[in-house]
């Protein structure tokens, strides 16, 4: 895997973006040269041609991420794959034709762009289809054997054969040897792939109980050989972007990489969210008198709604958001949003959805209340049950909570205590790799999840 910004991309996955990149931009070169021959060198180098190509190209691409074409986890029927390039070529074209009409100074040559999309559409279905096809091919693929017993390593392994994506087969599990039988305990599991001639690259270690021992030295001659060890916490961290709960201890956060707030770091990531909040703000002070009024009309009661959030190092403050239910919604006490909760009003559900009800939390953000990103603030009746219930869950107050985070575009709204111990585990995440370039990549994701209209209730 090829990590990015703090995050954990597969390996195929960053081969078929990039790959996808090459082909849209190598379709309008092509498309010069076909029509125009050795002049083509003139348009690209003095007209401006490679920025207007590379601006396609990343119009088109972003397209594709917006489609989700880049997670391949999430498209199993390869028609829909091929319906959804379809639809982002179409887009591209609309988007192109749009441009060129407002701005006919961005054209090329007579045809290029009619040329460039019939070759790109060609050669990008050509190409998804030869990609498919690698990935069902075990030879292409990377063997593992996971060294483990329980619910812990079968769920694991079961992982592992649903994310035909990351390139990994499953020849072994659950102390069984390659050739089916079973080891018995780790050691004799081991010793099994140290005697078969049965090519294994890696060896992922799913123990339930961390107390249990391991073959060192057996493991150690495998890693001389070449085999790849790896702990499937490891590898499950990088897979989901979480931190997996079970079984953590508080040796796994003092002596691993991360959880490490630096002041200079965290100076720039207050100025990121102060320009983020102040130019959002901007943008949408327009619309906000008729937000105002739709609230207005949709049930009697005021037109904000304040509410009292847990922050940084536990200090309280108070939220602001547009009110998207009625005046009496917790009149029998404080309860969590469910979903079709019937105490939203209707504008109140369709603002929900598309997050405008947040849009006075840009006041929060630049008082520094909050920052644009980090774990969404919880009420604090809700704190101490949590705390209590869930393990290092006080860990999310290291930092200034969010508008927006990473457990909020990785998983969504959570309602039920089992709800919030997955957002914690993503919390957790988020704490040990914050950064501007994480926070930047969150911005970027989240405005796939509005578009989407995901993660609200």
């Amino acid at each position: 895997m090829i990590r990015f910004l703090n995050v954990y991309f597969p390996t195929r996955s960053v081969f078929l973006f990039l790959s996808e990149a090459l082909i849209v931009s190598g379709s309008f070169v092509l498309a010069l040269w076909l029509l125009i021959g050795s002049d083509a060198y003139i348009t690209l180098n003095y007209e401006h041609g490679w920025a207007k190509i590379l601006a396609i190209t990343i119009f088109t691409v972003m397209l594709s991420y917006y489609f989700d074409l880049y997670e391949p986890a999430l498209l199993i029927d390869r028609r829909e794959i091929y319906f959804r390039m379809l639809l982002v070529l179409g887009f591209s074209c609309l988007g192109i034709s749009v441009l060129l009409y407002f701005y006919p100074e961005f054209a090329m040559e007579k045809n290029v762009f009619s040329l460039a999309f019939f070759l790109m559409t060609l050669l990008l279905l050509a190409f998804r289809r030869a990609y498919l096809w690698f990935l069902s091919k075990k030879i292409f693929r990377e063997t593992v054997y996971i060294l483990g017993i329980g619910s812990y390593a079968e769920s694991l392994a079961q992982i592992l054969r649903d994310r035909k994506d990351l390139g990994m087969e499953v020849v072994g599990c659950n102390y069984s040897r390659l050739d089916g039988t079973h080891a018995g305990n780790a050691t004799a599991a081991v010793q099994s792939l140290l005697q078969l001639k049965k090519n294994v690259h890696r060896v992922i270690i799913a123990m339930e109980d961390p107390r249990e021992e391991l073959p060192t030295e057996d493991l150690l001659q495998l890693r001389f050989k070449g085999v790849y060890l790896e702990e499937g916490d490891s590898l499950l961290e990088r897979l989901y972007g979480k931190i997996r709960l079970d079984g953590l201890r508080a040796s796994h956060l003092l002596f691993v990489e991360g959880f490490r707030l630096r002041p200079s770091q965290q100076f720039t990531r207050r100025v990121a969210s102060f320009i983020a909040a102040a130019g959002l703000l901007i943008l949408f002070a327009p619309f906000c008198p008729l937000v105002m009024l739709l609230v207005r009309l949709s049930s009697p009661g005021p037109i904000f709604f304040g509410q009292v959030r847990v922050g940084e190092g536990g200090k309280t403050f108070k939220v602001y958001k547009f009110r998207s239910m009625r005046t009496d919604a917790e009149a029998d006490g404080a309860k969590w949003a469910s979903k079709n909760d019937p105490r939203v009003t209707r504008i109140g559900s369709f603002m929900r959805k598309t997050r405008i009800d947040e849009i006075p939390q840009l006041w929060n953000v630049l008082r520094g209340d909050m920052g644009f990103v980090g774990p969404r603030p919880e009420r604090p009746e809700f704190v101490p049950w949590l705390a209590e219930q869930l393990p290092f869950y006080n860990l999310r107050h290291m930092i200034r909570p969010g508008l927006t985070g990473w457990a909020q575009v990785r998983y969504g709204y959570g309602a039920t205590l089992e709800e919030s111990r997955e957002k914690l585990a993503y919390d957790l995440y988020y704490v040990k790799h914050a950064s501007l370039g994480l926070d930047l990549l969150i911005m970027f994701e989240t405005i796939k999840i509005i578009l989407h209209r995901k993660g609200a209730q």
